[in-house]
């Protein structure tokens, strides 16, 4: 594959610190980044002092209609510009690659797949807790049967603050729903849901949620967030909180013969083991616990950066346009804007429409016929 040519949307510390820096690692090797945008001129300096000779725009719309060789575009704005910016860099005939969440609404999360599907180019998310080591480990643990079929998950996720932004621009945006279209469900919920319907292999078909603000900071977006979730195949529960003592991540993944516990790099695998007379009532337990180095307190997760492109390049070869990641990113909109309605509404059990809510718009089929087209293509040459 030819080396990819790339823009980057939206200068702030994920950019920076985690693809700015992916990126450069990995130039001259396959990837270039030719242009920037920011609204910062401060930022845009920073860019310039990381990609010398990189053409700095203002806006997206200056740098998408100045630049014309183009492959991809790397859209990490605040979370309200994010179907703004892919809907233009789809118009202009770029793979996007997207920050999450994929949209701050149901609505624009549909347009964007459809956009794709319609553009014969890959919209991709950045889930990128699926390309931590620890989670990588989680992932060989089950798919090898230890623990049996999983039934139950639990997911904790505990910041002692919201994730802070630059000094050079509006620090505590996150704070500002107006940028960020909610609080700790919008910022955290895509990585608790994703990796949710991964360990139970199913999607969600109900949701009951409670949304508070119990801290001191000022803003209009929630920093606790619970949530219980019904799948065809068991249950999740989910506690994410900015008002924690301690940054840190607890995961456990419950199955019929055993479960898994993640907290941060460690992991702990306890398994069923007969007892001394092989008799059901005497069932031991085997603990195996090791160390997975995943730099869970390095908040722009660089470490993982590499592995999330290398997929986003491989959906790019296989015209993979609308796959897996991007319809689940729609899930996760979906799930976010539906759990704050059931937070408004105390707390109430709501029904989930999951991948059926593309359905009135054709997505499924739109995409077989690009894909049978693709394969006509390919036997006329």
């Amino acid at each position: 594959m030819k080396k990819l040519r790339g823009a980057l949307v939206g200068y702030g510390f994920i950019m920076e610190r985690g693809h700015a820096a992916g990126y450069r690692a990995r130039a001259p090797r396959d990837v270039e980044i030719v242009a920037v945008a920011d609204v910062s001129e401060e930022r845009r300096a920073v860019a310039q002092r990381h990609f010398p000779g990189v053409r700095v725009y203002a806006d997206h719309r200056a740098l998408l209609a100045a630049e014309r060789e183009l492959d991809f575009c790397d859209v990490a704005t605040p979370p309200s510009e994010h179907a703004a910016v892919t809907h233009a860099a789809l118009d202009c005939g770029l793979h996007v690659l997207c920050e999450k969440p994929l949209a701050t609404s149901i609505e624009d999360a549909r347009s964007m797949l459809l956009h794709a599907t319609d553009a014969e180019r890959v919209l991709y998310p950045c889930h990128n807790y699926k390309h931590a080591p620890v989670v990588k480990t989680v992932r060989a643990v089950l798919d090898a049967g230890r623990i049996g079929k999983v039934h139950l998950v639990t997911l904790q996720t505990f910041r002692n603050t919201h994730a802070k932004g630059v000094n050079e621009w509006r620090t505590d945006w996150r704070r500002e729903r107006r940028y960020s279209g909610g609080g700790i469900a919008m910022d955290h919920g895509s990585h608790t849901f994703y990796l949710a319907f991964e360990w139970l292999k199913a999607y969600p078909t109900a949701i009951t949620a409670r949304a508070a603000t119990l801290g001191t900071a000022s803003g209009d977006t929630e920093d606790d967030f619970t949530c219980s979730l019904k799948f065809p195949t068991g249950v999740a529960s989910a506690h994410l909180s900015w008002n924690a003592g301690v940054r840190k991540v607890l995961y456990t993944i419950h199955g019929q013969r055993g479960a898994v516990r993640v907290e941060d790099d460690a992991i702990e695998v306890a398994t069923q083991v007969p007892g001394p007379d092989g008799k059901p009532d005497q069932i031991a337990w085997k603990f195996e616990r090791e160390s997975i180095s995943s730099d869970w307190m390095d908040s722009s997760h660089v470490t993982w950066f590499n592995s999330l492109f290398d997929d986003f390049k491989s959906a790019i070869e296989r015209r993979e346009f609308v796959g897996q990641e991007a319809r689940e990113a729609f899930l996760c909109v979906q799930l976010i804007a539906t759990a704050y309605a059931s937070a408004r509404e105390d707390s109430r059990e709501l029904p989930l429409p999951g991948l059926t809510a593309l359905e009135g718009d054709d997505v499924s089929d739109r995409l077989a016929q690009k894909a049978r087209g693709a394969g006509a293509r390919e036997l006329g040459k």
